[in-house]
């Protein structure tokens, strides 16, 4: 069993990367004061740009990203696991990756991962989203080990394809994550079941930074960051959608006890599905 101290930091990211840099790195290092081991941002952590052109202007390869470079040498100087819930960086001339990223206690790389789930929708009251017109989506779920916990990485809109999660699980994942940008229509209604939700279903902590408020760009996001444990217990939130942290601490027994008490991921079955009144020609 293992333990450690998770914080979750809330921004409000807008059209500016160097100023969101540092907002990120003074509630990171607010947050690693505090004793987190591990700090988790939101997406879109660099920048919020819903101008296709602006967003173009600002977003350069990864290899020359600020936004990575500074969490490097924050993970470094702070000695601790930094999780930059995502950022947007560059793939082509009118191509982008909504890519996270995750920086060990050396400042090193050690894992990253594509948005696999394009957020696709028209909302109620005109909001519309399209991110597939700009983001090229992952492909591929991503491990990683945080101070010999096994974590899950995903993004916002993912949150909604439990069959990930269930991999995950099945992997021997402890902690699945989720940050994300949730906008305030749909986190109202859905933010907090669907990752509690997320967490009961694996028996799995959940966290999940987000971003909060109005923002420079126009758009409206929901906050509320959590970190959640597997039976489903909000253990830290960041209440409202002002910038902030919470903290919580991880103990993977926790992650035992849920798995020995409802043991569903074993318990599972394979199953085939008929339409009643029909015959296997009619429903072939």
């Amino acid at each position: 069993m293992a333990k450690l101290k998770a914080a979750v930091v809330q921004l409000r990211s807008g059209i500016n990367m160097e100023a969101n840099i540092a907002a990120m790195e003074e509630l990171v290092r607010a947050a690693a004061a505090d004793g987190a081991d591990y700090v988790q941002t939101p997406e879109m952590t660099g920048l919020v740009q819903q101008s296709r052109t602006d967003f173009f202007k600002s977003v350069v390869a990864p290899e020359v990203d600020p936004v990575t470079k500074a969490a490097g040498k924050l993970a470094l100087e702070l000695s601790i696991h930094l999780h930059i819930g995502s950022t947007p960086v560059r793939l082509g001339d009118e191509t982008a990756a909504n890519r996270a990223y995750l920086f060990d206690p050396d400042g090193l790389l050690v894992a990253s991962y594509d948005k696999i789930h394009m957020f696709d929708v028209d909302l109620d009251n005109g909001e519309s989203w399209r991110e597939s017109a700009v983001y090229e989506p992952g492909n591929r779920g991503v491990i990683a080990d945080v101070l010999g916990v096994s974590m899950g990485l995903s993004i916002c809109y993912d949150c909604r394809f439990p069959e990930l999660y269930t991999q995950y699980a099945r992997a021997g994942v402890e902690i699945l994550t989720g940050p994300s940008c949730f906008t305030r229509q749909t986190g109202q209604a859905h933010w907090h079941v669907l990752l509690r939700s997320r967490a009961i279903e694996n028996g799995a902590y959940m966290i999940a930074a987000a971003q909060g408020g109005d923002h420079e760009d126009g758009r409206e996001t929901f906050g509320h960051s959590l970190i959640i444990d597997p039976w489903g217990k909000v253990i830290a939130e960041v209440a409202g959608e002002e910038p902030g942290y919470a903290i919580a601490e991880i103990d993977t027994a926790a992650v035992a006890s849920a798995r020995g008490k409802i043991p569903n991921l074993v318990n599972n079955r394979s199953f085939s599905i008929s339409h009643a009144g029909r015959d296997e020609e009619s429903a072939a």
